[in-house]
């Protein structure tokens, strides 16, 4: 039975995330918080006290520029530390912080800023241009990528700034009142349907998720966690960065995945954990050989043979954007099952579903309900988007996460498929939907349908299979893979172009993916 929704309040009542990262300095001020080692420069370390006061030195320089409590800044940068300082800034101010994913095309982003309404934008040097023609009208802080001179100087950024303004002043008193249900950031989705969710959370929610996450995986203050997944996905900045402050131990942040850059690092700084999400990961430090470390577990799913390997405890867990905290955990002194993705964790409400609604029994596959909180232990609501807030969630409040997963005969959960129809290329979710609507839009074809194609570096891989309209180019797949250039993700791009007379349907004349898929494995 549920708790009610006054116990969760009572979880995190009196507490926000300034309050988080306030009690790690008054009581370890000289730990090390945050280890920057970027690939091709020298690194730099924050202890407790110095993060906090970059912090509230960046807080005063957004109230300067007019940010102030529930406006929004939208963040776009790759990982590093400008990007964490300027999230924990907003946080102690009380603005939200939307964080932009820097793999978006300039048509998503267009969108993703249409939606936000910022009132501020802190964002990456390299895209200045681009931005410049979006928010004419924002506050724009450039934060530049290289050593050299003021990237906000140049005549046709007269009216911007830089990062070095906003921690170019005093550091901000924090007397804003203790409110954890208070709106804290907004991040989007990959997008099930034709364009991404704003999935909106607040301080409750990240002071749960980095709860719940100490909790399940026996996290320690000396424990320091290698950050190299982004952190404008709920993975970087709830399961890792807020989990890790939870418990006042240290992170390693580095820009990106690097299979050479990842061991020496790792053993320099002495990781203990980290997130491998996905076989794109894996098999890119499969075949090098790992040093002495210190690792104690990998979030990468229970693959036995790996662990032999590694000498590492290898732990599942499945979540997703709206999630904001892990439903389901693995146990980090019990294992099961290869591959299983863990066991519902503490608090939390897992349904697995028969399509009649009942509940499946062991050895079943069903689709995933979650159930909880909104603004506590799951996200608050779809930014400026009510009726997709509604539609997600039946009449008991049960959220349908459009993923199907299998009861396994040993009491785990073991991830099935994707019913949503999600591609997982080397780390990202990409809707299929996504990219079928880009290819439609080139006017070419009469239909067209995308699935995932098995690939040895980076999971899986988009394949398009189009039915050509009779006006269509000679040079259709070259024309359409250039034409998906600039609208849509690198990432989400389809490898592969497949002209068809028409499509294969199933008895509800529905596209057949499943006869598509088969396609591509015959022909593999």
């Amino acid at each position: 039975m549920s708790l009610s929704r006054r116990s969760y309040e009572l979880m995190v009542l009196g507490r926000d995330v300034p309050w988080l990262l306030k009690d790690w300095v008054d009581r370890s001020p000289d730990r090390v918080f945050l280890n920057w080692a970027p690939h091709d420069a020298p690194g730099r370390k924050w202890s407790y006290a110095e993060f906090d006061r970059d912090v509230r030195k960046a807080a005063t320089g957004l109230l300067s520029l007019g940010v102030n409590q529930s406006d929004r800044v939208f963040i776009h940068l790759d990982n590093c530390p400008e990007l964490l300082i300027s999230y924990f800034a907003c946080a102690a101010i009380g603005a939200i912080a939307v964080l932009g994913n820097t793999r978006s095309s300039q048509a998503e982003l267009e969108y993703f800023v249409a939606l936000a309404s910022p009132k501020a934008l802190v964002i990456s040097d390299r895209f200045g241009e681009l931005f410049l023609k979006l928010s004419k009208d924002n506050i724009i802080v450039f934060v530049s990528e290289t050593a050299e001179a003021n990237p906000a100087a140049s005549e046709e950024r007269q009216g911007c700034t830089s990062f070095d303004y906003l921690v170019d002043h005093a550091p901000f008193s924090n007397d804003r009142p203790r409110d954890p249900l208070l709106n804290l950031r907004v991040q989007f989705t990959s997008g099930t349907t034709a364009r991404a969710k704003a999935v909106l959370s607040t301080h409750a929610n990240a002071l749960f998720a980095a709860q719940q996450t100490a909790y399940a995986y026996n996290l320690q203050p000396d424990d320091l966690c290698q950050v190299f997944v982004p952190l404008f996905h709920n993975n970087g900045l709830s399961t890792l960065v807020m989990s890790t402050l939870w418990v006042g131990g240290s992170i390693l942040l580095q820009p990106k995945f690097s299979a050479s850059n990842f061991w020496g690092p790792a053993v320099d700084y002495g990781a203990t954990w980290t997130s491998l999400p996905g076989a794109f990961f894996l098999n890119a430090l499969a075949k090098r050989e790992a040093p002495d470390h210190k690792f104690r577990f990998w979030f990468s799913g229970v693959i036995p043979e790996m662990a032999e390997k590694y000498g590492i405890q290898m732990r599942g867990h499945w979540g997703m954007s709206e999630m904001i905290a892990l439903p389901i955990v693995g146990d980090p002194f019990h294992e099961d099952g290869r591959l299983n993705i863990g066991r519902p964790a503490p608090a939390t409400e897992v349904s697995i579903r028969r399509p009649d609604g009942s509940e499946c029994g062991i050895g079943e596959a069903g689709d995933l309900f979650v159930r909880g909180v909104p603004g506590i232990t799951i996200f608050k609501e779809y930014l400026n988007d009510p009726e997709a807030t509604a539609a997600s969630f039946d009449k008991e409040g049960w959220f349908e996460t459009g993923d199907r997963v299998e009861l396994g005969q040993d009491g785990a959960i073991y991830f099935s498929s994707r019913a949503k129809d999600i591609i997982r290329v080397g780390g990202e979710n990409v809707a299929a939907a996504d990219i079928e609507a880009v290819l439609l839009a080139s006017g070419w074809l009469l239909e067209c349908a995308v699935v995932a194609r098995p690939d040895g570096v980076y999971d899986e891989v988009p394949i398009a299979f189009v039915v050509p309209d009779d006006d269509a180019p000679d040079d259709l797949a070259d024309a359409l893979i250039d034409y998906c250039s600039g609208r849509i993700s690198d990432f989400k791009a389809p490898r592969e172009i497949i002209s068809l007379r028409e499509l294969p349907r199933s008895t509800l004349n529905k596209v057949s993916k499943v006869e598509l898929r088969r396609l591509i494995t015959a022909s593999s």
